[in-house]
């Protein structure tokens, strides 16, 4: 079996063994595998994998099951995508058979690919974490990523006005059409934004940049949902604000939650978000695809930052 391995800040394929199966999981042979930036702090070895987990890279991938152990929902042959703590880019995949969730009707490879880790991590943080409620305001940070795209779809469904951050007039013209209600430019700063607050939820991959300016632009019991330390790790804040204005933080990992916890998010979103998938209502956006064997310049354009969605690796010889 091939698997996607980093050393050093460097990409090799790498054979192993392949993996027998316990109980409960399942046996994926894998047709594509969606980057994420967690891969790209991974490649350069600033977020090693849970322990346990292999160091393969890739949170999420789909395929077809080739093996079960045990009882389970699935059967041979069945289409699954999947959520991961590694192992994604590879050429199969063993996992327990509750991080597993059926392609949607009619959808391909590469868009199943795009799902699990984005839309999760959208969800969890945003409507469970982050509790948002029919009509309340949503701020999304880096707003043309992969979790960004998901966030503003998600808000859309269930209706959250948002609006967002990012890096060019291009990219917010797109994520208007997603269905945003308007942002601003990062170089521009994030406080152009109190006009259009306050807002209920922030999803945050920033960290220190920002967090100053979310005191003034959160509202009255607004929760603020940190998911990543991009803009810096130390920040120097007004606690008075967060105290009159009984503001919650919350810093929020997805890969190391237990699996019990990853089973029933999954389940969750299932009963939630799969019928709207079905319908088209939402959709992952992927913007490239690169073959297994391009993996270096996937990771090149990941990194470059001028996409709109996610990059997939696309498995030729699955």
């Amino acid at each position: 079996m091939r698997g996607l391995q980093a050393e050093a800040g460097v990409l090799s394929w790498r054979t192993e063994a392949a993996v027998a199966l316990a109980p409960g999981q399942v046996r994926v042979r894998i047709r594509a595998a969606g980057i994420n930036r967690a891969d790209l702090l991974q490649k350069a070895g600033n977020y090693p994998p849970p322990p346990g987990a292999t160091d393969i890279l890739g949170l999420e991938c789909a395929g077809e099951v080739v093996e079960i152990c045990g009882d389970s929902r699935w059967s041979v042959g069945d289409r699954v995508c999947a959520l991961l703590a590694g192992g994604g880019m590879a050429d199969e995949v063993v996992i327990d058979g509750r991080h597993l969730l059926p392609v949607p009707q009619g959808m391909g490879w590469e868009d199943a690919a795009a799902i699990p880790e984005v839309f999760s991590t959208a969800w969890l943080n945003v409507f469970e974490l982050g509790a948002a409620q029919p009509g309340e305001k949503v701020l999304i940070h880096a707003g043309a990523s992969g979790v960004g795209t998901a966030a503003i779809q998600l808000c859309k469904a269930f209706g959250n006005p948002c609006w967002v951050t990012l890096g060019s007039q291009e990219k917010l013209d797109i994520c208007k059409a997603l269905g945003a209600q308007g942002g601003v430019l990062r170089h521009e700063g994030i406080s152009g934004l109190k006009a259009d607050g306050p807002f209920d939820v922030v999803l945050d991959p920033v960290g220190a940049n920002y967090a100053s300016d979310h005191l003034d632009l959160l509202a009255l019991d607004g929760r603020w949902v940190m998911i990543g330390l991009m803009g810096g790790r130390q920040a120097e804040l007004d606690l008075a604000k967060v105290l009159v204005k009984r503001l919650q933080l919350t810093g929020s990992t997805l890969r190391t939650r237990s699996a019990d916890f990853k089973a029933g998010l999954l389940a969750r979103m299932e009963e939630r978000l799969w019928p709207l998938f079905e319908t088209g209502q939402l959709k992952p956006l992927v913007a490239k695809t690169y073959s297994f064997e391009q993996a270096e310049e996937a990771f090149a354009e990941l990194a470059r930052d001028q996409i709109v969605g996610k990059i997939v690796l696309v498995n030729g010889q699955a």
